[in-house]
Parts: C-alpha cells; structure tokens; sequence
C-alpha cells in the first residue's frame, strides 16, 4: 500500500463533528469487531443483493484492507445469477470475489456491508445464519439490528464512511485501489454529492479519497455516463407507459421489455432517476421484473413522505429518500399496496 494521504493522528471525519450527532456506533462494538477480526484467518464478507456502488465497493475496500493483514479474504453476493453490475465491473479488488455456492457455508467471522436485515443478503442468508460472528457494517435507518456486532450508523451518508472508519481502525492506509472503491460508494449513496445527506464530513472524505490520484473523471464515466443501445429502447418504453396520480408518478419495465433488447436485470438502476425528475410529483416509483418473475420497487421522495416507512410496510426498506422492496404480486395489486400505505405516511 501507498503511504497514508493524510496525518495519521486526525481521525476519519463521519457524523459526530461538525456539530452534528455523534456517531451511533459505541467504541465497545468497534473494540469487539477488531478482536474478532484479529483472532481470525479468514474472513467472509457479504453484501446485499443485486449490488450498489455503495454495497460492493464497501465490501472491497475492507477486503483489500483485509487481506494486506494477511488474512485470508473471500467476499460475495447473493443473487441467483452471480454478476457484477456493468456500471461497477471498474472496480479494482474483484478477484475476491466467488460465486454463492463457492461462499464458506459456516464462517468463523462474516461482515455483512450494506445490508439492513439478513433476508438482503439473499443466497447467503445461510451462512450468515451459521457464522459464528457476523459483523454489521451498516448506515440504513431500517437496519433491524441483526448480527453479533453492530458497526451501524443511520446518521452516516454511506456505508462507504463507516468502511473507510474500520479500514483506519484495522490499521490498513488509503491507496488508490481502496479508495476509488470507498468513493464510488460516497458518491453513489449521495447522489453525486446532490442529496441532503452530503455533509461537510463527507466532502472531507472525498478530499481524503482523491487525494490518492483517483480518476474522478473515468469513475464518473462508469457510473453515469454510460449504456447499452437497448437501455435507450427500454427506458423509452417505460416513459411511454409512466403514470403521474395525485403526486405520485411511476412506471414499470417488464423482461419481455428487457429481452427484446437484451439487457439484463442490472441496468435498469438509472430508470429510476429519470422518472423522478417530474415536477409535479412528490414520490416516484419503478417496478422492475427481475429474471425470476419478481418485481423489484425502487422508490424516491422529495423529502416530504418517508418512502423508508412505506417500504418497510411492505417488508423493504431503506432512507427517508431513497428505498425499495420485493413484490411478487402484479403490477396493479403491487401499486394498489404502495398507495394505501402511502396514504398512511
């Protein structure tokens, strides 16, 4: 690793400075994590399903940080088909990365990243039910507080800077290969620094992050700024069939939408902000038919409903802002649910 980028004696900035709240993670718990992660060989590290640039480059930038200890590193996933989203496939650190069936199916010690309850972990719920130890690193306010050791923050704009905070604390020092994956995780989680979230702590940490030479240019390339032919296709047809009800504006894309363009499940992430721009709408909402037949919801607010609630309702979960769940109804009796629980928020 590359030399630290900063003086070793300032600690990472996260929620808790800047006359903020201080951070909800008790140093009992982070002291019991470094016992545990001390006395282990090998670590397992999980995140959610169908991952996010917050979920994938968290769980890397331990493992890096992980494996430059000398411990013997094996990270995953959950999904059924087991495939790195295109927008993340940048990413330095993914031969760490091993299918489910390949995943230990009891671990001494698993860190589970991004994750608010077991059930997100998806093919590898098992092992984590199995493992011994299962650390939590975490910032969703929906967390249920599953695990042995809880690294959780709800105040924490990613997971990303609750990451960065146990790479510090393992003793590990920021090079270009861990934070270009901490910062795909902090601009993804903000919105490219757009959402209420972005505090002067993490301005401070992306300063920290590009002082190592990232590419901001390229990461943003990858993240934004690139897709299929037949994503084009695909949006167009969801935008043909979006319905904007008393605040509320939403529309879905099926797999026959998908296969007649061939594009996979995973690059329907961006439809979302599109739909939400709307004007004249609150809440924003897009139902996406994953390969198995479910509908995966992804919901956002302008920052008068709590969509985090509502999902949770309907067994999801997420921000106040920003949230989802799995619905294996139709689409009507899908939005028929939302909109009741809707109504209640």
């Amino acid at each position: 690793m590359t030399p630290d980028v900063r003086d070793r004696t300032e600690r990472p900035s996260r929620p808790g400075q800047d006359g903020q709240d201080p951070c909800a993670v008790p140093e009992s718990a982070w002291r019991r994590a470094l016992d545990l992660i001390g006395g282990a060989d090998e670590i397992a590290l999980a995140c959610h399903v169908a991952p996010d640039g917050d979920a994938l480059g968290s769980m890397l930038a331990v493992g890096f940080a992980l494996r430059s200890q000398g411990k013997r590193v094996v990270a995953s996933f959950g999904d059924v088909v087991f495939e790195v989203p295109r927008l993340l496939r940048f990413l330095p650190g993914q031969d760490l990365l091993v299918p489910p069936a390949e995943f230990p199916a009891e671990p001494g010690v698993l860190i589970a990243f991004d994750s608010s309850m077991s059930e997100r972990l998806g093919l590898l719920r098992p092992s984590a039910e199995a493992a011994r130890e299962v650390i939590v690193v975490d910032h969703h306010p929906s967390n249920v507080g599953f695990g042995t050791v809880r690294l959780i923050d709800p105040r924490a704009a990613a997971t990303a800077m609750l990451a960065e905070e146990l790479v510090y604390r393992l003793g590990g020092t920021l090079d270009r290969d861990i934070a270009t994956c901490l910062y795909a995780g902090l601009v993804t989680d903000t919105g490219s620094f757009r959402y209420s979230s972005t505090t002067p702590a993490v301005h401070r940490m992306a300063a920290r992050l590009v002082a190592t030479g990232l590419h901001v240019e390229e990461i943003a390339r990858e993240l934004w700024d690139r897709s299929p032919f037949g994503y084009l296709k695909v949006l167009a047809a969801a935008l043909d069939r979006v319905v904007l009800d008393d605040r509320l504006v939403w529309t879905y894309v099926t797999r026959v939408d998908r296969a007649a363009q061939g594009l996979p499940y995973t690059e329907l992430e961006g439809v979302i902000d599109i739909v939400r721009r709307a004007d004249e709408a609150e809440v924003a909402v897009v139902l996406k038919e994953d390969d198995q037949g479910a509908w995966q919801v992804s919901c956002r607010s302008k920052g008068g409903v709590d969509v985090a609630a509502v999902c949770a309702a309907l067994g999801g979960g997420g921000h106040h802002n920003a949230a989802g769940f799995t619905s294996y109804d139709s689409v009507e009796e899908t939005m028929a649910r939302f909109r009741a629980e809707l109504r209640k928020a």
